[in-house]
């Protein structure tokens, strides 16, 4: 279970500050039912326990700060009791869920159709490694299939690329080999092709399996290479463009049907043109500068403080405050649904519930 979440939202994608991961249980706990959350409240613990919950998925995580006590007085002291009695798992995916592809960030552009989708603040580059392997004549294609289905060659919006050349390959079986072509104590001389390719460094070790299964020699040659290139970027917020540009009003009540919020709280001319939108899910106040710097007319977030506030108005570029539940709570749903998807490919029949307490605030 913990695979195909991290699959989705690598732990190595978290900031330095944050606390991501397995909170309370062990990886080897057999899991039948799972609740997913924004945060772990009371009232999801005990909707869990209820409903005999297995596992609790959190987007917050149930554990930031070091413990100093456990008190069962207390909501929070409380619920790890809770959690350890009824053999409930809790993980939490947080800002690696924020940063990843297809995370809180990317669905909150597709959300608002942003076109021409950017990185807003960048906080890790993907190392990429070269991988050359030597394939016997008419095996090529298979090899070369198998690794770029594993996802090699990836550059832009080109898949399966790799570059070959054919030439000379030599080797002598010794007594214990089962070699696929020659007899052992003879040296070979075989056609071969060099295939070379490119690859991200976390899908090195898949795309070497795929690529080795489907190589016909019983040991096959194949070299590494660190690579200058630049891999991919992930990082928090997005940027990007609208279909067409809008009045600033009219973007809010766009937002407000989009993410299901009676009102927003906004920085900015209303009958301004806006075309250029920079997002960022949660609280993203902090980054106000840098989609003013990137150029955005508007920037839509949650949690904004007065003096991130008076920053964007001071730049000129508008700001709406859309509330930081309301712009994660996508996530909610599109965990549920790729966890559904996942176990089910692996035959795996797994109840998945979402539990959405919904907005905290009330306007009165």
């Amino acid at each position: 279970m913990i695979n195909i979440i991290e699959r989705l939202a690598p732990r190595k994608l978290a900031l330095e500050w944050d606390n991501v991961g397995l909170m309370v249980g062990d990886y080897s706990a057999k899991v039948d039912r799972i609740l997913v959350a924004l945060t772990v409240t009371p009232g999801v613990m005990n909707y869990a326990i209820e409903h005999k919950m297995d596992m609790i998925i959190s987007h917050h995580p149930f554990l930031f700060k070091p413990l100093k006590s456990i008190k069962r007085d207390l909501p929070s002291g409380r619920m790890i009791y809770d959690a350890v009695k009824h053999d409930i798992v809790i993980y939490s995916a947080h800002t690696n869920l924020d940063v990843a592809s297809g995370g809180v960030n990317d669905l909150l552009a597709g959300c608002l159709d942003l076109e021409g989708v950017e990185v807003l603040e960048p906080t890790r580059e993907e190392p990429l490694k070269k991988i050359v392997v030597f394939v016997p004549r008419g095996y090529e294609d298979a090899v070369r299939d198998a690794m770029g289905d594993a996802g090699a060659g990836h550059i832009g919006n080109y898949s399966h690329c790799t570059f070959n050349v054919a030439g000379i390959g030599t080797f002598r079986p010794l007594e214990k080999a089962r070699p696929f072509i020659g007899e052992a104590g003879r040296l070979e001389r075989v056609e071969e092709v060099r295939i070379e390719t490119i690859a991200p460094e976390s899908l090195v070790k898949k795309i070497v399996s795929a690529m080795l299964k489907a190589h016909p020699y019983e040991e096959v040659a194949y070299d590494l290479y660190p690579v200058e290139n630049k891999g991919g970027v992930f990082g928090l917020g997005r940027i990007g463009y609208l279909k067409s540009p809008l009045t600033l009003k009219d973007l809010c009540e766009n937002i407000k049907q989009k993410l299901g919020v009676n009102s927003l709280r906004v920085v900015g001319d209303l009958t301004k043109k806006v075309s250029k939108v920079a997002v960022c899910g949660g609280a993203g106040g902090n980054l106000v500068s840098k989609a003013a710097f990137l150029g955005a007319d508007v920037y839509i977030t949650g949690d904004v403080k007065y003096h991130e506030a008076e920053e964007a108005r001071i730049t000129g570029m508008a700001l709406i405050d859309a509330g930081h539940y309301s712009t994660e709570k996508l996530i909610l749903n599109f965990i549920a649904d790729h966890l559904k998807k996942e176990l089910s490919a692996l035959g795996e029949d797994v109840c998945v519930e979402v539990y959405d307490e919904g907005e905290p605030f009330a306007i009165v």
